[in-house]
């Protein structure tokens, strides 16, 4: 279980982010606001970039790191594993959570796919911003501890077939396990629905919208 955080989330002033064909512009823009605000986990602005499998998280959450000064990226992948898809919460409490909320460096355990066992551990500080990237970085047991959730908005289907083609056929068993898992998920716990920001991405850069928690 993640503990409980006595903090709760506090809406941004603005309601939407301009509109930047430029990815940097976008992206600059979103990362001065991300810094606006207030701590969510101890001492961190804890971002949460959610969406689907192959909806570009890991590439946008890169470069938003950049534009925070290399701010640390935590990849839910490196958190979750074959036996644990998504039930992986009570280890981010554990290793990340709970640390962040004393103020002190976590310290988890990555998972390597390849060999089905988890590595050393590894650290990550108690930066001012720190992003966690992944399916299901929204879920409603950590939502409580985000200064901010992020969601790319592309359709799951679309997604998924980026995906599968990212990771050839020798993925495919896999695939066909996670989109029924994944499915499952967010007809359980949806993440969409509490985001406080949208992020499309064209083929000229990003657009930043307000989100469904923006707009209630």
């Amino acid at each position: 279980m993640l503990p409980p955080n006595p903090a709760p989330r506090t809406p941004s002033p603005h309601a939407r982010i301009p509109h930047h064909r430029n990815p940097g512009t976008a992206i600059q823009h979103l990362a001065s606001r991300l810094r606006r605000l207030p701590p969510s986990c101890g001492p961190v602005r804890l971002i949460g970039v959610d969406g689907h499998a192959g909806s570009g998280k890991s590439t946008f959450a890169g470069r938003l790191a950049h534009a925070l000064g290399d701010a640390p990226v935590l990849h839910l992948d490196d958190i979750a594993s074959h036996d644990e898809l998504f039930g992986w919460t009570g280890r981010l409490g554990g290793q990340v959570i709970e640390p962040f909320g004393r103020g002190e460096q976590a310290r988890y355990t990555p998972y390597d796919w390849h060999t089905r066992r988890f590595r050393a551990p590894r650290a990550l500080p108690p930066a001012p911003v720190v992003l966690v990237e992944g399916v299901g970085a929204g879920r409603r047991a950590l939502r409580p501890h985000l200064a901010h959730l992020l969601w790319m908005e592309l359709p799951e289907e679309e997604s998924w077939a980026r995906g599968r083609s990212r990771d050839g056929e020798e993925q495919r068993d896999f695939w066909d396990g996670w989109v029924v898992a994944e499915r499952r998920h967010f007809a359980d716990d949806p993440s969409r629905p509490f985001a406080d920001l949208l992020v499309r991405q064209g083929q000229q850069g990003y657009e930043v919208l307000s989100g469904p928690a923006e707009a209630s």
